[in-house]
């Protein structure tokens, strides 16, 4: 490989290594005083080259998993359940930011609407599960109902006992129909969340992020608690079980996530058509339109 070509390549990985830089500090504008209070009490940080090396190998890994998975037509589904701030979104978007759209999707449904509310619970997830040679991954699901809706009154005890007698019969059933089921419970402590709350608050870019569900998970901290407690020991059934992801720290939260993922699925190398750069074709009679000017974004930077 000539220089050229290794200069190119280099440039190709600093330009990586800077979207993803881009994305770790997700714009944060933190006060000065919010950022020494968060240093303070998370003095082990992983070191960020680290970080970004382990990622950058693990994401390479999870690209070939998704190869894997439309070779074979295989389905998963990964569920993303636990406390609010507690770090599911920051690692899906690690786990989807290379792959393909096309198979790696993510679903995150809103409230229910009024006609959805009268379907069968599990109606309207349903169509959002994979066909063959496609991944899922829930951001919130089904546990919905064992959660926000329990807690917040938005589902009466009845029909929370009518979910947890029904659930883990449909969790069989996808299992039967041939989905990899995989569910993930993201914990922080009590004191965590308060701290990442306020670092929301403080932070205009991320205000959009506090929900008034969100702000009453602080009030209503222990009933959550005994929530995800019953939900535990009513759901988790060998076919589907629960994994439990301490979040303290989120860059090792997301590693071990993905890892823990890869772990799971018996995933290998599959053929692959070597890609060749066809030439480029002159035509000598062909003239290329000069467009208007104002078709063009402005150069402003």
């Amino acid at each position: 490989m000539s220089e050229n070509s290794n200069d190119w390549l280099d440039a190709e990985l600093q330009d990586t290594l800077d979207e993803d830089y881009e994305i770790e500090l997700e714009d944060a504008v933190l006060s000065a005083e919010i950022r020494r209070i968060y240093r303070e009490h998370h003095p082990d940080q992983m070191d960020r080259k680290l970080y970004f090396q382990e990622l950058l190998r693990l994401q390479s890994e999870l690209i070939k998993l998704q190869d894997w998975v439309g070779h074979h037509k295989e389905k998963i589904v990964v569920l993303f359940e636990g406390r609010d701030s507690a770090g599911k979104g920051g690692a899906i978007k690690r786990i989807t930011q290379r792959l393909n759209p096309r198979i790696a999707r993510v679903v995150a449904l809103p409230a229910p609407s009024d006609r959805e509310k009268t379907q069968w619970y599990f109606q309207r997830y349903v169509p959002h599960l994979p066909a063959g040679g496609e991944i899922v991954l829930f951001d919130r699901s089904w546990y919905n109902r064992a959660g926000v809706e329990r807690v917040m009154g938005f589902a009466t005890e009845d029909e929370v006992e009518q979910f947890f007698q029904d659930v883990p019969e449909f969790e069989r059933m996808l299992v039967r129909s041939g989905i990899r089921l995989v569910k993930y419970w993201f914990s922080i402590t009590d004191e965590e969340q308060q701290m990442r709350f306020l670092m929301r608050i403080h932070d205009p870019l991320k205000q959009w992020k506090l929900s008034p569900m969100d702000l009453q998970s602080r009030v209503r901290w222990e009933s959550y608690t005994k929530a995800k407690e019953d939900m535990f020991e009513r759901t988790n059934i060998p076919e589907a079980p629960w994994y439990i992801v301490p979040g303290n720290d989120k860059k090792r939260a997301r590693l071990n996530c993905i890892s823990h993922l890869l772990g799971l699925i018996p995933y290998t190398d599959v053929p692959q058509e070597e890609v060749h750069l066809p030439d480029r074709v002159f035509n000598p009679d062909y003239e290329r339109e000069v467009l208007p000017r104002e078709l063009y974004v402005p150069q402003k930077y």
